[in-house]
């Protein structure tokens, strides 16, 4: 492809990628709550507080804002979906590409927890809390990533470096 058809064909699955994040978000959030009613577990507000933080305000642990935490929530899927999205078009696709933006999500959301402070350490955390956010997380970026390689061809696929020297 020509170079300057990569950028807007970028832009494009960066924009179908978070499309297919809220989606992942919305299967993601399914599950919590079909979860959350077998396990009794209460919702977290932990995103509501890093996103509050991380916009110069100090939550308290007793506060639980709904919308702030929503908005967190959708709007951390949309942005790594976009990456996902990036990712689709170049190429990088499939359930190894599915399992990595696992371990991508959850990074990306205990960076922010821990630097704001709003949030632990999962190695503090007790075991079943830990395996109950993988298999979150682990929903999110397998929707996520079957309906952006669905919807985005891998256009921009390379086989440039496909050996190390």
């Amino acid at each position: 492809m020509a170079d300057e058809r990569r950028g807007p064909t970028l832009l494009k699955a960066a924009a179908v990628g978070a499309l297919s994040g809220l989606a992942g978000v919305a299967a993601m959030t399914a599950g919590e709550k079909v979860e959350q009613r077998f396990t009794h577990r209460p919702n977290s507000y932990v995103p509501a507080r890093t996103l509050l933080t991380l916009l110069g305000r100090r939550p308290g642990e007793s506060e639980k804002p709904p919308v702030w935490n929503h908005l967190m929530h959708w709007g951390t899927g949309a942005v790594l979906g976009a990456l996902r999205g990036v990712w689709a078009v170049t190429g990088i696709r499939g359930p190894l590409a599915n399992t990595k933006h696992t371990v991508v999500r959850l990074g990306f959301d205990q960076t922010l927890e821990n630097t704001t402070g709003a949030g632990a350490p999962p190695s503090s955390w007790p075991a079943k809390e830990f395996v109950v956010d993988v298999v979150h997380k682990a929903v999110y970026a397998v929707v996520t990533g079957v309906v952006a390689d669905r919807l985005i061809r891998p256009s921009l696929e390379s086989r440039r470096g496909t050996r190390s020297h």
